[in-house]
């Protein structure tokens, strides 16, 4: 199939422009900056620069007037902020997906996220806007709700390589998740263009093993690493007060309203699981949440050490 892919130069994109190719896919990437792609990405890819936001540059770089089978997006908001994610998360995928329409693709796959079940963030709800318009549109669709990545989950492995305790909040088994790998989560998108038991439907997919706790990372880190155990324990209440204290100020420093959306995103991945949701139950479930691949956190953990690699969250670091 001939694909047209958005986010290809992020984590998950690069992993699935490779899966794409490895299918035998003919894959071209919409990019901002094509230097930076290329670091990312093979030489000979397939590249289209612009501006994602621009309706007019999707139509004029991005589909060109050609023929594409099918749309993969991998793009996010880079910051989850209101004003970042309904530019990005609805409003850049909705002019996409209208030209998609007119230029006759009939498929589209759409990286979300499993955190949509309870959206109480703006890039949340951002991201569900979107998913009904793509569900609404008519066109053959997969939406992808992945649980946590393995790069979310790994930013405290240099705290520990330094002999600082490992950060928990509350006791450390608030929430679980069943983490996927990049090449995983990749391959997974990849197969939605082809399986028909993944066309029209939300998918929510976690990866190999039993849901895991934020202890139970911190303990086979430590474990992994040789070192004494040793944690420091921030209650989910503390969030709670910098999330208040970020808002009044914000009416005097407009700049930290955005700071205090970022505590509330903070503040939900800190006390819910990335799990499927039981609404009749009220509960997270973590034997419903659908697991594929084979690589586990803790194999990944093992690699990090082994080549003394940590990782950089960048604008999602938290600790």
């Amino acid at each position: 199939m001939r694909v047209l892919l958005f986010g290809a130069t992020g984590t998950i994109g690069q992993a699935t422009y490779k899966a794409l190719l490895a299918c035998g896919h003919d894959v071209v990437c919409f990019v901002r900056d094509k230097a930076v792609a290329q670091e990312l990405l093979r030489s000979e890819t397939q590249f289209r620069t612009g501006d994602v936001q621009s309706p007019e540059s999707l139509a004029q770089q991005a589909f060109a007037g050609e023929r594409f089978d099918a749309i993969v997006s991998c793009l996010a908001s880079r910051t989850g902020a209101p004003k970042d994610a309904w530019a990005v998360d609805y409003q850049a995928h909705s002019h996409i997906l209208q030209l998609a329409k007119t230029s006759g693709v009939q498929q589209f796959v759409l990286l979300s996220a499993i955190c949509v079940q309870k959206p109480l963030l703006a890039f949340q709800q951002a991201k569900l806007a979107f998913e009904k318009e793509l569900i609404d549109s008519g066109l053959l669709y997969s939406i992808v709700r992945p649980t946590a990545f393995f790069k979310s989950l790994s930013g405290q492995i240099n705290r520990l390589r330094h002999n600082k305790p490992f950060l928990l909040f509350g006791d450390g088994q608030l929430t679980a998740c069943k983490p996927i790998s990049d090449s995983d989560l990749g391959l997974f998108i990849a197969h939605c263009l082809t399986d028909a038991s993944k066309h029209r439907q939300i998918l929510p997919i976690g990866g190999p093993g039993e849901a895991i706790t934020p202890l139970q990372q911190g303990e086979y880190l430590f474990k992994a690493l040789g070192k004494t155990p040793k944690y420091k324990h921030v209650p989910v209440g503390l969030l709670d007060v910098i999330i208040q204290l970020l808002k009044t100020l914000g009416w005097l420093i407009p700049s930290l309203k955005s700071k205090a959306e970022l505590a509330r995103i903070g503040r939900y991945y800190a006390s819910e699981s990335m799990l499927v949701w039981d609404a009749q139950a009220q509960c997270y479930d973590a034997q419903a949440t659908p697991a594929f691949g084979s690589q586990t956190l803790f194999s990944y953990y093992d690699q990090l050490i082994a080549s003394q690699q940590s990782v950089d969250l960048g604008e999602h670091s938290v600790f």
